[in-house]
């Protein structure tokens, strides 16, 4: 959809033509009943008018076809509605598993985001075109919401989980972005921009943006500072506590034999609540980090246990990922 159109913003990326073509068929479903009721009742009120006071109506007889007729379409169209709109809500919610991850913390008033490159920037988010993108979300005060209306994303940002959404951009330039949850006084000015590149120009801008740490590796930095290897072993092999290696995405089975999937949201767990699930084959050793580290500070970790799953295991694995004694810094 043109930019030029009234009240509809530009289309820019793989998946905004999907929630489009959902949106204008609900409204053009709308807009047909709307309207074929709205004829047929003022037909109904002209044709069926009382025409004198002592006029008695003719008994009119139901119709069973037509009132199967009138449940089936309706039945038939709300159908369409839901297998549609389900079909795309899968598929923006379901990151591609080879998307550029991109690190975001959002606190009152503001956006902070990291490449897995280590670069960092404060409303305003460089890309390059056609490159799927991963958002891992974070917020260290209150609910906020990231929306691109020209990707046609928005999804809510919760303190004390993780949330993602994902898109790839289809062409160069300067996107808006809001947040899209109240938030406090200065809501109205939480936004930014996305700025689109071209693979060359996005590859020369992160040139130019080398002297931070990746992630991944400020937070092996924080894990050997700290003295974790105590417990995890030098590379996050394990010890006495679960090991790290090839751990994030695979299967873990807990104490009480029930088996979690080992994501960002559970690793995340284990570093500041490590008593709700517990590792089968360990014990509850591991003291709990909650408000001891700011939510950069979870991300790093969260970026180095997943640089150690260069391969997952097939079977179900009983070591987990930072269960037992990861040591972060004090927040900054």
């Amino acid at each position: 959809m043109q930019s030029s159109f009234p009240f509809i913003p530009e289309s820019a990326s793989t998946l905004s033509g999907d929630v489009d073509a959902v949106y204008f068929y609900i409204s053009g479903v709308t807009v047909f009943f709307t309207t074929l009721i709205s004829l047929v009742v003022i037909f109904f009120v002209i044709r069926y008018r009382r025409r004198n006071p002592f006029e008695i109506p003719r008994p009119i007889e139901g119709s069973t076809k037509l009132e199967t007729l009138w449940s089936v379409i309706p039945l038939v169209i709300a159908m369409s509605i839901f297998v549609w709109g389900a079909k795309v809500y899968f598929a923006e919610y379901r990151p591609p598993k080879n998307a550029l991850e991109v690190y975001v913390v959002g606190k009152q008033w503001m956006w902070k985001f990291q490449h897995s490159t280590g670069q960092r920037e404060i409303n305003e988010l460089h890309i390059p075109v056609g490159q799927k993108i991963k958002l891992i979300m974070a917020s260290e005060d209150v609910i906020h919401d990231v929306f691109v209306p020209a990707f046609r994303i928005k999804a809510d940002v919760v303190p004390g989980k993780y949330t993602s959404e994902w898109f790839e951009a289809t062409k160069p330039g300067r996107y808006h972005f809001f947040c899209a949850e109240y938030c406090g006084m200065n809501h109205s000015g939480m936004g930014g921009w996305v700025v689109v590149m071209e693979p060359a120009e996005f590859e020369n801008w992160l040139s130019g943006n080398v002297s931070q740490l990746s992630p991944a590796t400020a937070g092996r930095q924080m894990f050997e500072s700290l003295g974790c290897a105590s417990c995890h072993g030098a590379n996050g092999e394990g010890g006495r506590g679960p090991a790290l290696l090839g751990l994030f995405g695979s299967n873990v089975v807990l104490n009480n034999n029930q088996t979690v999937r080992a994501d960002e949201g559970y690793v995340r767990e284990s570093i500041l609540n490590p008593q709700a699930k517990i590792v089968s084959g360990f014990g509850p050793i591991m003291p709990s980090f909650q408000g001891q580290v700011n939510e950069e500070q979870l991300l790093q970790l969260v970026a180095f246990v997943k640089s150690l799953s260069t391969t997952k295991p097939e079977t179900p694995t009983t070591k987990p990922p930072v269960n037992a004694n990861v040591k972060p810094s004090a927040p900054h």
